[in-house]
């Protein structure tokens, strides 16, 4: 009789319509409004552009009206015998950025969150949050400043203490550790923030409740901030590994320059396009390499996602 009155429920039962949805969530579709504007208008209209990979672009005739020649611009890239060079260095200074970036946001917003003192905080999350605001013009020249043979600060720190400065500009083994360095110090405080929100926004009784319970500190960040702050770093997780193949150009260009000794090891694709496009102005090819990242990055989101939901489907992205 139970198995009957369900199943007649559920006969009955019409799934409401999509203006009658639209009406009961309208507040809400009006926050996120904006959101969908802008996605709209700079994701999603450009998208036809995305043809001008297929064609040898010619500005007297447009993107339509070019000469249709299949895939002959994305053999650019893989025929010029430094693909391997730059998937290595590209994929590697991302996996460095996802891994060691959400470890250390981690682990200051948790730090923040322990900290007592609400104005202590705040002067630590604006002097965190700071160098993401800085241009990487700025962070270049900084860098430059300290680390230059003849006159940086680190070079005459050395030689005052009788040491010899290296000629890092000239060691290309060395510029792993600093990219990551700098981009570590520019980005873990935006992402600290993130991470803090997401804590502040937990229900504060279970944690109460853990410490009447005598939960000390490294068990409450255990067992109930960070099980909680789980589907925070996935989701962030599967953003940035979206981009795995598109590095940082402004930080990159503006860190080694024109600078060809340090190539072997801080060249990715980015930089690579744009020294050879530079005096050619060829779009067509620089807008096959960009759709290559694209629809890599994009089969990279669909395994990474389909992976999380194998391992628990709630914390899957879609």
């Amino acid at each position: 009789m139970v198995k009957s009155a369900k199943a007649a429920d559920l006969r009955t039962y019409k799934k409401p319509s999509v203006w009658r949805t639209i009406g009961q969530n309208k507040t809400l579709i009006l926050m996120c409004l904006p959101a969908i504007v802008f996605f709209f208008v700079f994701s999603y209209m450009p998208m036809p552009g995305a043809y001008i990979a297929f064609t040898n672009f010619q500005y007297n005739k447009g993107i339509w009206a070019s000469p249709f020649i299949g895939l002959q611009n994305f053999k650019f890239l893989f025929t010029s015998g430094q693909l391997g060079l730059l998937l290595r260095n590209t994929i590697l200074y991302n996996l460095a950025f996802i891994i060691l970036g959400n470890f250390l946001q981690l682990f200051f917003a948790i730090l923040l969150n322990e900290v007592q003192s609400k104005k202590f905080r705040k002067i630590s999350q604006s002097l965190m949050f700071l160098p993401y605001f800085i241009s990487d013009v700025l962070v270049a020249l900084l860098v430059y400043n300290l680390l230059n043979f003849d006159y940086g600060f680190i070079s005459h720190l050395v030689t005052g203490l009788g040491g010899e400065m290296p000629k890092v500009y000239q060691m290309p083994n060395a510029w792993p550790f600093i990219i990551v360095l700098v981009n570590l110090w520019k980005q873990t405080g935006y992402g600290t923030v993130v991470y803090f929100a997401s804590i502040t926004s937990m229900d504060s009784s279970m944690l109460e409740a853990a410490q009447i319970d005598g939960a000390n500190g490294f068990q409450r960040i255990r067992y109930i901030i960070l099980p909680t702050l789980k589907p925070t770093v996935i989701i962030l997780f599967l953003f940035a590994i979206g981009g795995i193949l598109k590095g940082n150009f402004g930080l990159f260009y503006n860190l080694v320059g024109a600078n060809s000794m340090l190539y072997r090891t801080t060249d990715i694709i980015e930089t690579y396009v744009y020294r050879s496009m530079m005096n050619s102005f060829n779009f067509s090819q620089s807008s096959a390499v960009g759709l290559f990242q694209s629809v890599v990055g994009f089969f990279v989101v669909i395994a990474a996602n389909a992976f999380v939901k194998h391992l628990d489907p709630d914390y899957a992205l879609f």
